[in-house]
């Protein structure tokens, strides 16, 4: 296939897959406007993917520990993926299966957000994690392909982009991360602002 086929494909793919987000909007503003309150109050937001959506999910957390349009407080934000000791650890010992699971067992508190990606919603990995985070009291919100899959049925909250190819849902899926860091700042910039920390200088916006 040439790169111009190539392209005019995956622009057809990616047009389905915007409807079909699109159509979910509600869904990620009220992502964004918990999140607002639960990072604000003190809360944490963990995510895990496998290959693709592991960058996709430290793309997520590093957006909410940096910022994403505007100046505001860092929040808390963990990419168990980029966990590498812990991760390679927790394989050596517990099996690949285990190596999400574990850390949303040490990491997780009651009223945390677990944030899964997977384009097929299958991986065993994935799948342990959201049942260990159910047991410790952490809410599982996942971005799939297509539905039915087991990790939309395991989920609290789900966003499923109807999208032929991996390639194309990885897309989609970038986009609505995006979409959430929107939201989510168009709700903190709402609430009260919270003290200043001592010793904790005001921040200085830089251009990106």
């Amino acid at each position: 296939m040439s790169a111009r086929t190539w392209i005019e494909t995956h622009d057809a793919e990616l047009a389905d897959g915007l409807r079909s987000l699109r159509r979910q909007a509600g869904t990620v503003e009220r992502w964004g406007a918990t999140l607002a309150q639960r990072l604000a109050d003190g809360g944490r937001l963990m995510a895990a993917g496998n290959g693709g959506s592991a960058a996709e999910a430290q793309h997520l957390t590093s957006e909410l520990v940096g910022r994403f349009l505007g100046e505001r407080r860092p929040l808390s934000a963990l990419c168990l993926c980029s966990e590498s000791s812990s991760v390679t650890a927790i394989v050596n010992d517990y099996g690949i299966d285990e190596m999400f699971a574990r850390q949303v067992e040490a990491h997780g508190r009651p009223g945390d957000v677990l944030v899964l990606l997977s384009t097929s919603g299958r991986s065993v990995n994935l799948l342990r994690a959201a049942e260990r985070a159910h047991e410790v009291g952490v809410d599982v919100w996942s971005m799939t392909g297509p539905r039915p899959n087991p990790l939309a049925s395991l989920s609290d909250e789900v966003l499923a982009v109807e999208a032929p190819t991996t390639a194309a849902i990885q897309t989609v899926h970038l986009v609505a991360v995006h979409a959430v860091c929107a939201a989510l700042d168009e709700h903190l910039a709402l609430r009260p602002a919270a003290p200043a920390r001592a010793g904790v200088a005001a921040a200085v916006e830089v251009p990106a």
